[in-house]
């Protein structure tokens, strides 16, 4: 058995389905593609977040202008949604090489924050309404 590290080819081949997928498998992937570039002596955390943020503002840039309705409409666009997917991708990269840089590990983190939010956000307070400033009536 060969202790030698999967190359990023594989790594990426064995990305399928959001069901079929581990984040630990897509942590691994974003480590190795890094690494090929020595890009780690650039991603210090400052870095990775303001880069989230820059590829969170192009993700917008596609619903700029758009209507509720019409942000709903962009699925019917193939070439939309591409674009929109991509982004997203570098949103999600980003934020998987922060975690891989800080030793976060991701399901944890979000166990733990949508425990919080569950408090925080009462399904029997909250149903129907985006917040506590929401004018709709309290359940």
């Amino acid at each position: 058995m060969s202790d030698e590290t999967p190359s990023l080819d594989t790594l990426i081949d064995r990305l399928t389905t959001d069901e079929q997928t581990s984040v630990a498998a897509i942590k691994a992937m974003i480590a190795q593609f890094v690494a090929e570039r020595d890009w780690r002596q650039f991603h210090a955390p400052k870095n990775i977040s303001m880069a989230l943020a820059v590829e969170a503002a192009e993700l917008m840039e596609h619903f700029q202008w758009l209507t509720v309705q019409a942000s709903r409409e962009v699925t019917a666009d193939s070439d939309k949604m591409t674009a929109i997917g991509e982004e997203l991708a570098d949103i999600l990269c980003y934020g998987l090489a922060l975690a891989n840089e800080l030793n976060i590990d991701v399901a944890a983190a979000m166990n733990d924050k949508m425990r919080k939010n569950i408090r925080k956000y009462p399904k029997d307070e909250y149903q129907g309404r985006y917040g506590k400033d929401d004018p709709g009536q309290m359940k």
